[in-house]
């Protein structure tokens, strides 16, 4: 009786802090922080997976870190900023499109602006399409084109000269 008694205790104290750690979510609840989790990176992970995808410790933490405060309420812009502050905007997926990010973020639209710019400068200062040149008349090269006739016929210039 000792013995299962002391089983039950140390069981209960082991499973308690890890029971308590995570917290119980609603559906909803659940699904919010799952998207959240989409939407942050791993810090560690070199292939830029999110940390719902990720098996790295700091992800499994992250994870636990988000549902904590999906549990507390807090909202969603709140848990990236607290992610954002401790990891820096790299471990957002969708960082915010302000900033130096803005320019990354326009960079193409403005290169692609500056490309037909370019393109339309080029064809207005392009000159008008002009008249061919006149097809010349072979004959006064006539004289010349029997002469090479004459001289790359076959058997021609052996025994001349």
């Amino acid at each position: 009786m000792r013995r299962v008694l002391t089983a039950v205790v140390l069981t209960a104290a082991l499973l308690g802090p890890a029971l308590a750690a995570a917290p119980t979510l609603t559906p909803a609840q659940e699904a919010r922080a799952v998207t959240i989790q989409k939407n942050l990176r791993c810090p560690l992970c070199d292939t830029g997976e999110s940390i719902e995808q990720s098996r790295s410790d700091i992800s499994v933490k992250m994870r636990s870190s988000v549902r904590e405060q999906v549990a507390a309420g807090r909202a969603d812009a709140d848990i990236y900023a607290y992610f954002a502050q401790r990891y820096g905007n790299f471990v957002l997926l969708d960082p915010p499109k302000s900033g130096r990010n803005l320019l990354l973020w326009g960079a193409p639209l403005l290169a692609l602006a500056a490309g037909g710019g370019v393109w339309w400068t080029f064809l207005r200062r392009r000159p008008a399409a002009t008249t061919p040149a006149p097809v010349m008349e072979p004959e006064p090269f006539d004289s010349y084109l029997e002469q090479v006739r004459r001289e790359t016929r076959p058997g021609a210039g052996r025994g001349e000269g």
